[in-house]
């Protein structure tokens, strides 16, 4: 049986990360093969792509490609075995993100966006998308003082279009993508991400005890 793909977006500080950490342990928990990865640097060729967005002057269309650059070895050596495989995978971002960021956040053509992603993933849409839905003053704050990367580094103007962007992608693929509060505390969102999660594993008859 295939397996099925699903992904976590959201603005910086919405807790992706840790809430899909959560997701894989409970989905092993019940089971399941569980492969974990992220975007840009879920391949050894993602990661190394990623530290180019610490450079100054790129375009939007520059990030937009080094993107799919990245996202094209990460499906093909990673997402498409796992799946293959008949595996879970659960990936911090995919292909919304370029939407979000570079097509909403930076001014890039939307429709240029979605004939590169389709290049890039050949296809391979997720099964779900789960987006963690946060005001972006918010998120930043939760960053502290740590280290801030490229994007991270960007004006609250910048964050507040991407969060726009990710809300009217869920409105245009409302069977896809469900849209969850972030600020709420940590249990109680993974408990709704488990529900979401367990209705899409009962729909494609891969539910072990959710």
């Amino acid at each position: 049986m295939a397996g099925s793909l699903i992904t976590v977006e959201g603005v910086e500080g919405s807790g992706k990360t840790t809430q899909c950490r959560l997701l894989a342990e409970w989905l092993r928990g019940q089971g399941h093969r569980v492969s974990e990865t992220s975007e840009p640097d879920g391949s050894p060729i993602g990661a190394a792509v990623r530290a180019i967005f610490e450079q100054d002057g790129l375009t939007p269309l520059t990030e937009a490609l080094l993107f799919m650059a990245a996202r094209q070895q990460h499906v093909a050596q990673v997402i498409t075995p796992a799946l293959n495989a008949g595996d879970i995978v659960v990936s911090d971002r995919y292909a919304d993100a370029t939407l979000a960021y570079q097509g909403y956040g930076r001014g890039l053509d939307l429709q240029t966006i979605r004939e590169l992603n389709a290049l890039a993933t050949g296809g391979v849409v997720p099964d779900l998308t789960l987006l963690l839905d946060l005001d972006p003053g918010v998120g930043l704050e939760r960053l502290g003082g740590r280290a801030r990367d490229a994007f991270e580094r960007l004006d609250l103007a910048f964050h507040r279009k991407v969060r726009q962007g990710y809300l009217d992608l869920a409105r245009e693929e409302k069977n896809r993508i469900v849209v969850l509060d972030a600020e709420q505390p940590v249990d109680r969102l993974q408990g709704e991400i488990r529900k979401a999660v367990g209705d899409l594993l009962r729909r494609r008859g891969q539910a072990r005890g959710v």
